[in-house]
């Protein structure tokens, strides 16, 4: 059953308390007590002008909305009606005109004609939305089983690559533990995207990267060192997110090798905030900060994270702090998507 086709076929609606035949005859009597009431209205400015012109929107809604058989209903009930009591002779079924009862047969053949074809339509417009729903409801198993499927790749190369680690010598397994960081860091974005908190391939940015640094927290910091992570509430491309969780990755994977030596303590601060049309991403730490000088090409990751950065769409800077080190992303959105 079509979920928004219900909305509108009031039958199905009451099927729950009326049987089919029953809540149609219920619905085309009140379609025919409308029109009664309408026409009663119309007859104090117009007296008996139209007396059967009020059936047809009636029915048509009947039909709609009630199926067949509650438009019948209502177009036989507005017939006999008129019959009755609006056309001479009032109050009986006897015509003044000899004329009037061709017109009579006119009218219910044009009402049943307007049953048919709203019928018609009717079925045309739930067979149509069945359809969609069908199709609707493959693709949400066809890409449940893709997630299914992505998410068990992630992790079976994510197990390989901690057996790995098991048996790496130092630098290999330094090398393998970041590997790891950026497959768990995709991974995250993948999970993220599927979960349909955000828009169509738009990943929610705050449970994202707050899960990427409780994940990096267990694998990177122990004791009293730790990452923070403080996300805005906004919803970024799937490119875009996973190029700033790489990015995010990274710089705490550097923080926890380099910003803390010999120290029991220390914090990396994790924040993504919303400045305009700017999405500014900052991860800094309490460390014992950077070397006076340019930068060694290719400390810090310099290469994978202006990489990752460039991906983005956005410049990396480091900016100067009084105490450890801080690098700002900042990235440039569209309003329209």
């Amino acid at each position: 059953m079509p979920g928004r086709f219900v909305k509108f076929d009031l039958v199905d609606r009451l099927s729950s308390h009326l049987p089919e035949p029953a809540g149609q005859a219920l619905i085309g009597l009140l379609c025919a007590l409308l029109a009664v009431l309408a026409r009663t209205v119309i007859d104090l400015v117009l007296p008996n002008a139209g007396p059967f012109a009020l059936t047809l929107p009636f029915v048509l809604f009947a039909t709609l909305f009630g199926r067949w058989g509650a438009g019948l209903g209502a177009m036989c009930f507005c017939a006999l009606y008129a019959w009755y009591y609006v056309l001479p002779i009032s109050g009986s079924f006897r015509f003044e005109n000899p004329a009037d009862g061709p017109r009579v047969v006119v009218n219910v053949l044009s009402g049943i004609l307007v049953v048919a074809l709203a019928e018609y339509f009717r079925r045309i417009v739930r067979g149509s939305l069945q359809e969609r729903d069908a199709i609707a409801e493959e693709r949400r198993l066809l890409l449940e089983e893709l997630d299914h499927r992505v998410k068990n790749n992630f992790a079976m190369v994510s197990a390989m690559i901690r057996m790995e680690m098991r048996s790496a010598t130092e630098p290999d397994a330094a090398a393998l533990k970041a590997m790891h960081g950026r497959i768990e860091s995709i991974a995250r974005a993948h999970q993220a995207l599927y979960r349909g908190e955000g828009g169509v391939g738009e990943v929610p940015m705050r449970p994202y990267l707050v899960n990427l640094c409780a994940s990096l927290n267990t694998a990177l910091f122990h004791g009293n060192h730790k990452v923070t992570a403080e996300v805005a509430d906004i919803s970024l491309g799937r490119d875009k997110a996973i190029a700033i969780g790489l990015v995010v990755n990274e710089l705490c994977t550097n923080a926890a090798k380099h910003a803390f030596p010999g120290r029991d303590n220390g914090h990396v601060e994790v924040d993504l905030s919303l400045s305009g049309d700017t999405v500014v991403v900052s991860v800094s730490d309490d460390g014992v900060g950077l070397p006076d000088g340019p930068l060694r090409q290719g400390s810090l990751g310099q290469g994978l994270i202006g990489a990752f950065a460039e991906q983005a769409g956005g410049t990396l800077e480091n900016v100067k702090t009084e105490i450890g080190t801080k690098f700002q992303l900042s990235l440039p959105i569209s309003r329209e998507r």
